[in-house]
């Protein structure tokens, strides 16, 4: 049995039952199919492959539909509504690989098992109503939206920068205004900053610290997706079985999720704000990130106030309307 069978046999006598493959790029990997064909023997229910759709050929896609895993999906990045904006930040040519693979994807009747994940950033956050249309068309599961997180590789680029609070709420403005806006996001939309002027705003309940673990190819298993510390993590995985390494792991991450939860009445920042209660301050995995220390508000916080404060004047105004 190989290092990465022990580990989902382990996840699933612990009752998991989703698993993401992620990169790099997995459909590079020559053994993928055998991997997820284990996974599938052992029950595990759900299994998403974050790609990038450049190998997604008729042949993949057909041996992908072979697997009949109703659980499978395909999360796919696509990073704007055009080749400008996407191959922008992803390399010429990256969109219409993309669209290419989309068509193939409506052909073979497996575009329902697709997610687009769309990342946030200045230049392309207008186009976000654009590929709701693209969902429709295409009858994809949905498109979710994530903002740039500005460490790692994408930290000092000037192509990357994260929305400011005007585009967020210029989006909004056409979410109020376009009907056809809004009825789309309903049927296939999650972005947060939406999410937020609609009233949504309970970050610390979303929070996947220790629910949605991320395990490297070199056995370190992180807390959370967006918590990649070396100071959280636990080594040596694969020599320890995926049982004992989550033991570890539940012991070092419960006193971060303590404090975590006691960010928004010890940082100074939070204290005087009405949203802090909900949100506790924002992401931590996103303020170690940024900042390098989860005692700070994430690097969303004044959009996040004055999202929320359109929220408030909207729903005072709709008050007052229906007396």
């Amino acid at each position: 049995m190989s290092q990465l069978e022990q580990v989902f046999e382990q996840f699933a006598i612990m009752g998991g039952n989703h698993i993401r493959l992620t990169g790099g790029e997995p459909l590079l990997n020559p053994s993928l199919f055998e991997i997820i064909r284990y996974a599938i023997s052992i029950k595990i229910a759900s299994i998403t492959i974050q790609t990038n759709a450049v190998l997604l050929d008729r042949e993949m896609i057909l041996k992908l539909r072979q697997l009949d895993l109703p659980g499978l999906k395909l999360q796919i990045s696509l990073d704007g509504a055009n080749p400008e904006s996407h191959d922008y930040v992803r390399g010429q040519g990256s969109y219409h690989a993309v669209t290419a693979a989309l068509d193939l994807l409506f052909q073979e009747h497996m575009s329902g098992q697709v997610i687009v994940h769309f990342t946030e950033m200045q230049h392309n956050l207008s186009e976000f109503p654009e590929l709701l249309e693209l969902a429709e068309k295409y009858r994809l599961a949905g498109v979710s939206a994530g903002t740039l997180i500005t460490g790692g590789r994408a930290a000092g680029l000037e192509l990357c920068k994260v929305p400011d609070s005007y585009r967020y709420l210029e989006l909004i403005e056409n979410f109020r205004r376009d009907s056809s806006f809004r009825r789309r996001y309903v049927a296939f939309g999650n972005m947060d900053a939406l999410q937020w002027y609609l009233g949504e705003l309970p970050v610390d309940m979303h929070c996947r610290l220790g629910r949605d673990t991320y395990l490297t190819t070199d056995g370190r298993l992180y807390p959370c997706v967006l918590c990649h510390c070396d100071l959280y993590a636990v080594n040596s995985v694969h020599e320890k079985g995926f049982l004992r390494a989550f033991q570890e792991g539940g012991e070092l991450w419960m006193p971060l999720l303590e404090s975590i939860r006691k960010r928004s009445v010890l940082l100074e920042k939070c204290l005087a704000c009405q949203v802090s209660a909900g949100c506790l301050g924002g992401c931590a995995g996103r303020a170690l990130a940024v900042y390098g220390t989860i005692w700070s508000t994430d690097d969303r916080c004044d959009y996040r106030q004055h999202i929320y404060r359109k929220h408030l004047i909207q729903k005072n105004y709709l008050n007052k309307t229906k007396r």
